[in-house]
């Protein structure tokens, strides 16, 4: 292969890419996780996770991936046969769902177009009718990568309050967390789940759960087997820093380094860059005469754009040429929207020069695949990175 010089843009919506700070954090020599600094680092981690969740209730690391943590989810509250409820919100939530049928669970799906967020007034409907409280689960996607849709979440907690009903709250922020202001706690959430890629931008391996002592409780009852995913058997060794076994230790380096950079540029700056970022990549969609998938603007991505096709054109074409000429890589599209949408990331370790780089790339790409389009996205982008044109302004165009 021919090199390529310069630097790959990673333009996909995680894994993100790795700040060279966490890279050489993980670059060290293993510690021996048994011994004395080990257990000061765990403090450090758990303590800073507590931060970012947003919460003063535990949460558990486990060496494993965000598929990990939803069956960790399901396997400590619930037992097979129990009903919930769930919302078709994307490719993720589907296969969540799918998760959620495999272990057993009697699943009340809410149908979804895959353009809008959950919609908590039809949740209510189904509480409300739930006279028996025979519902044991509601369980929603709070950022839903294949779509570029954020769904808000205070009024599912909201609706479940309003129906007086006893449910858990479960939300999976697994391309939210560390992007986009989430609470887990002031929210009312039982159990959040995440992973290291996205947001919190380390190399995949790590998944979260954050618990509620409601959930905890949950778990006393639950009558799923579990051993490797066992909230129990982690939260025991974890309040002096360790683990029941073998931890990603090197990866818990890096998580050290990327709780004390979000901590650094302050969660709330985190936030409010993301929410700019994600309105520049929108005037340039609107700027080249493309489609957002996203229908409603109260649920715009602060971490992606799925950007919708002109008829008769493909997306993993367009990506193919993007990649081949330009050496920068953007999302696919999943499930239903696969070849009808790409995905331009724009989350984690990410700054105005890299998301003008993207959109140029973008740009470029669209007028080498012959997809139409009008060549103005970045300026677009650029009147709003240089206050030329407010967030507001460019939300309310898009």
């Amino acid at each position: 292969m021919a090199h390529k010089s310069g630097r790959h843009f990673l333009q996909i919506p995680g894994p993100s890419n790795v700040p060279d700070r966490v890279l050489r954090a993980i670059d060290m020599p293993t510690m021996d996780h048994r011994g004395p600094d080990f257990g000061k680092l765990g403090r450090i981690v758990l303590e800073g996770c507590q931060r970012v969740f947003q919460t003063s209730g535990p949460v558990v690391i486990f060496p494993g991936s965000g598929t990990g943590a939803w069956e960790a989810a399901i396997v400590n509250t619930l037992s097979a046969g129990d009903r919930v409820v769930m919302v078709e919100t994307g490719q993720f939530a589907s296969l969540w769902h799918a998760m959620a049928k495999r272990l057993k669970l009697d699943v009340d799906l809410i149908p979804g177009d895959w353009r809008h967020g959950v919609d908590a007034a039809v949740i209510e409907e189904k509480l409300r009718a739930d006279t028996t409280h025979a519902i044991k689960a509601v369980m929603v996607v709070h950022n839903e990568t294949s779509t570029g849709v954020t769904s808000r979440i205070p009024p599912v907690r909201e609706a479940l309050d309003r129906a007086g009903h006893p449910a858990l709250l479960m939300v999976d922020t697994i391309s939210s967390l560390g992007s986009v202001d989430y609470k887990h706690e002031a929210w009312g959430v039982d159990v959040t789940i995440a992973c290291s890629q996205k947001g919190l931008m380390l190399p995949p391996g790590l998944g979260f759960n954050a618990i509620s002592q409601k959930a905890l409780e949950a778990g006393k009852t639950s009558g799923m087997p579990r051993s490797y995913w066992d909230w129990q058997e982690m939260l025991a060794p974890n309040a002096t820093g360790f683990f029941p076994y073998t931890p990603s230790t090197n990866l818990l380096y890096g998580l050290r380094e990327a709780l004390a950079m979000l901590e650094e540029e302050g969660l709330d700056n985190v936030f409010a860059r993301h929410i700019r970022h994600a309105a520049a990549t929108r005037a340039a969609l609107q700027a080249w005469g493309l489609e957002n998938l996203c229908l409603d603007p109260r649920d715009y991505s602060p971490v992606l754009t799925a950007v919708m096709m002109p008829d008769g054109h493909d997306a993993d074409t367009l990506r193919q040429v993007v990649l081949d000429k330009y050496d920068m890589s953007l999302g696919t599209g999943l499930g239903k929207v696969k070849g009808k949408v790409f995905r331009i990331g724009h989350l984690g370790d990410f700054n105005d020069l890299m998301l003008m780089g993207t959109i140029a790339g973008v740009e470029m790409g669209l007028h080498a695949a012959g997809v139409p389009h009008r060549q103005a996205g970045v300026a677009a982008a650029m009147d709003v990175l240089a206050g030329r044109r407010t967030v507001g302004q460019a939300a309310k165009a898009a």
